[in-house]
């Protein structure tokens, strides 16, 4: 299905791991074919550790595991892009990405996450879960009432206080899409069709 050049490196090839919802770059490692092949099979990335000379599953150890969505080979068959779901931070230092960015530039998406993970496994005293118990109707009613506020804070009220409405807007919207069974991918791609 996917052909890699292993010969160009020496036997090794970059791999580019991207997170599959944010597209965040999360770090850069190394394969080998053996860590290619179990990286295939398994669905979580194996690297090929040039420090310890032995294959090396992310998470191994720390259970934050890279579990993959999706791979891309380059034009040239030499550079591998896995688009994943990290199962946790990361870095060895417990940083997001291994390049330390300030701050996840498409954090909406990691809070489209943490919300289906409420929802999938409830916490007590989650707002999203209050939110739910309540049903479809309330949290349509929420983001309508959301919505009015932020039309009065963009009119009549400071910068902070829109985008604090903004942001709660996006909030409710991201709960009531997930409560409808429907993500921002849904959102992105009809916006996207319109576009062309």
């Amino acid at each position: 299905m996917y052909k890699v050049d292993f010969s160009k490196g020496d036997g090794l090839v970059p791999v580019i791991v991207q997170d599959g919802q944010t597209l965040e770059v999360l770090m850069l490692g190394y394969m080998n074919e053996e860590a290619w092949e179990k990286t295939q099979r398994e669905r979580r990335v194996t690297f090929f550790s040039r420090s310890k000379s032995r294959l090396w599953t992310k998470g191994e150890e720390s259970g934050h595991y890279l579990e993959v969505q999706d791979i891309h080979v380059d034009c040239d068959q030499d550079t591998i892009l896995i688009k994943a779901t990290p199962l946790g931070p990361t870095c060895h230092t417990g940083s997001r990405s291994c390049f330390n960015t300030k701050q996840n530039q498409n954090f909406i998406f990691e809070l489209e996450r943490v919300i289906q993970q409420r929802i999938d496994i409830p916490v007590e005293g989650s707002y999203v879960n209050s939110l739910r118990q309540k049903g479809l109707n309330k949290i349509a009613q929420k983001v309508g009432e959301e919505a009015v506020e932020t039309v009065i804070a963009a009119l009549a009220e400071t910068e902070q206080d829109f985008i604090n409405e903004s942001s709660d807007l996006v909030f409710h919207l991201l709960v009531l899409l997930k409560e409808k069974g429907l993500g921002l991918r849904e959102i992105a791609a009809n916006l996207a069709s319109r576009h062309q």
